[in-house]
């Protein structure tokens, strides 16, 4: 079944009504506010590129939230690749240690990639991010005990998926 065409305001009165407000989620999620600016416009020029995927069952601020949430988290990860990729080790790892510790982040990326979205987000956060329970509580606007318990149950989960794959945790 297909939801009903949402009619929204041209792109560009979105953009200038709803910018401040998608740049202060990026920011706070990226650290770095030209680096929140280079998401806004990602995101808005991706909507003006097609159709989004907005189908009315939330309200457009809440959908935008969604989006910027996952596209500054979605930058994050590639920002962090680009950095493991531009910095040279202080001393050379063996290739033993090398080939161990990729398969351990393929492992943990797959294990990853099978829990929940808020699990997900709530264990991206702390565990690459650094950020502290009151941020990620401020940042995904949920409770701080709802961000322990998701917290655990996604560090449970992601273990438990990586032993019943003979994953070595």
């Amino acid at each position: 079944m297909h939801a009903a065409f949402i009619s929204l305001p041209p792109l560009s009165q979105l953009y200038t009504e709803h910018r401040p407000r998608a740049l202060a989620i990026a920011r706070r999620i990226v650290g770095d506010t030209d680096d929140a600016e280079d998401v806004v416009q990602d995101v808005f020029a991706r909507l003006a590129r097609r159709a989004p995927g907005f189908g009315g069952r939330a309200a457009w601020t809440t959908w935008l939230h969604r989006v910027m949430v996952n596209s500054s988290i979605n930058w994050l990860r590639a920002r962090k690749r680009r950095e493991r990729l531009s910095h040279e080790p202080q001393e050379p790892l063996s290739p033993e240690l090398l080939a161990v510790g990729a398969e351990m982040e393929r492992h943990f990326g797959e294990a990853l990639d099978d829990i929940n979205e808020q699990q997900r987000q709530v264990l991206y956060l702390r565990e690459v991010r650094g950020l502290s329970y009151p941020e990620i509580a401020r940042l995904l606007r949920i409770p701080e005990g709802t961000v322990k318990s998701t917290l655990h149950r996604a560090r449970q989960r992601a273990l438990t998926l990586m032993e019943a794959r003979g994953q070595q945790p």
